[in-house]
């Protein structure tokens, strides 16, 4: 595909994923310059062992975008930088993750699934100098005030951002995909490039972060399991979050439905299908015009939460197909559970 596709049209496709790019000047040369550069996203297995929505859907969606605009794909699956404490539970959580964005369709071409405890056991070497490195260059003040509770902040979450600004230098990736809520990582990495004369800074690609379902809730929350979808939800536990979701009419400002809209069905389907009991459908193929309807009250939240609910779940069906007919996969799932 990146055959077809001019530098223009390659650097288009991979801003496409992201809210703010981070080097942005340096994209074309880069692209000019590397038919096949590395770009490197990453997954951290969660406590439960869970994978939300923008972890499954979302990261297929970028990803596969990235492998047609010729780019290497490396996903990091972060072992290290989890609360479990026994490595095969680790490793059940990340197995069972790809078996997610297998279900879902993500691309195998040029593709790698890295695991960071064996990468960085196998060249530490190189791997614990330059956290040292980073870490040097940042007070412990500043390292906590990148958390929400600056004086309640544990050593391991100290190293938390020294570790992903690592990761990044270590791989020698040349983009990197990761959420507008890492960008100081981003600001770390470059930083500490240009403090050691390293030329090659990698170029970040900052997503946007979905909300929490619930009013104000700026991130989904894994310990409120009604804050967002996860890939083993029912089709009637979405249906239930999607219709209990903060969602006021003629809102369009901070709803987390409308969200969903625009970073998971239109960029899934190409098109947002509403289906209201009185008729009048309506199909958008862009936010602009559904924002603009919700925003007059053409489209109310009693059509547009039954119509998200049924595309999410018709995405989330495959997952549970894949799930409940592939031997291979149930391994992991069994063991997550």
């Amino acid at each position: 595909m990146a055959a077809l596709m001019g530098v223009e049209e390659r650097a288009e496709t991979l801003r496409s994923t992201a809210e703010e790019l981070v080097g942005e000047d340096e994209l074309l040369p880069l692209l000019h310059g590397n038919p096949s550069p590395v770009c490197l996203d990453s997954f951290e297995p969660s406590v439960s062992g869970r994978v939300h929505i923008w972890q499954g859907v979302g990261k297929v969606i970028n990803v596969n975008k990235m492998v047609r605009a010729g780019c290497r794909v490396k996903i990091l699956i972060a072992d290290q930088r989890t609360g479990l404490k026994d490595l095969s539970e680790i490793r059940a959580a990340g197995r069972r993750a790809i078996e997610v964005w297998k279900a879902l369709g993500m691309s195998s071409d040029g593709m790698d699934f890295l695991w960071c405890s064996e990468e960085t056991s196998r060249r530490a070497h190189e791997y614990w100098p330059l956290v040292m490195g980073i870490s040097r260059n940042h007070s412990v003040r500043w390292l906590a005030s990148l958390h929400a509770d600056p004086d309640n902040v544990a050593g391991n979450q100290l190293l938390e951002p020294i570790m992903k600004c690592a990761d990044t230098l270590f791989l020698e990736a040349d983009i990197c995909q990761m959420g507008m809520d890492q960008r100081e990582v981003s600001m770390m990495a470059r930083g500490y490039c240009e403090h050691i004369g390293r030329a090659n800074k990698p170029i970040f690609l900052l997503h946007h972060v979905l909300p929490g379902f619930k009013e104000g809730q700026q991130r989904m929350s894994e310990k409120d399991p009604l804050s967002a979808i996860f890939m083993e939800d029912t089709e009637s536990e979405v249906t239930k979050k999607i219709k209990k979701a903060f969602c006021p009419p003629k809102i369009t400002q901070g709803n987390p439905c409308l969200e969903y809209v625009e970073h998971i069905v239109l960029p899934w389907f190409r098109e947002f299908e509403v289906v209201p009991p009185d008729g009048g459908n309506r199909t958008y193929v862009g936010i602009e015009e559904l924002r603009e309807d919700y925003g007059s009250g053409t489209l109310h939240p009693r059509d547009l939460k039954p119509a998200l609910a049924k595309a999410i779940n018709q995405i989330l069906q495959l997952v549970r197909d894949h799930f409940e007919k592939n031997c291979e996969a149930k391994g992991p799932c069994d063991d997550v559970k």
